[in-house]
């Protein structure tokens, strides 16, 4: 499936970064990352060991505000990327089709 990519500028990156970088350090974020829970995969967590996702990446036109990131784990971080909610659960899917059964 094929994606329309919002073309974004260097500016906009190190904004959305910077944005980033202070949202992280409101007690909001540190209130979601308090439940120790990966959004994604729903593993738990120690807090300080969540990343923050965007849902729709800083790459693909995603902006750093509450509605747009979640707390999650590195792995899950690491493997969505730059990735659309579509497309993360599209893999995600993928990955368990392809997994034997353990009936």
């Amino acid at each position: 499936m094929t994606f329309f990519v919002q073309e974004v500028s260097g500016d906009f990156i190190k904004r959305e970064r910077s944005a980033a970088r202070e949202l992280r350090k409101t007690s909001w974020w540190k209130r979601k990352c308090a439940e120790g829970k990966c959004r994604y995969c729903n593993s738990k967590a120690n807090p300080k060991d969540l990343t923050m996702d965007h849902i729709v990446p800083i790459i693909r036109g995603g902006r750093s505000q509450k509605n747009n990131v979640v707390p999650v784990c590195k792995e899950c971080n690491n493997k969505k990327k730059h990735m659309l909610p579509l497309e993360w659960a599209e893999y995600m899917d993928s990955l368990s089709q392809n997994c034997p059964d353990t009936e």
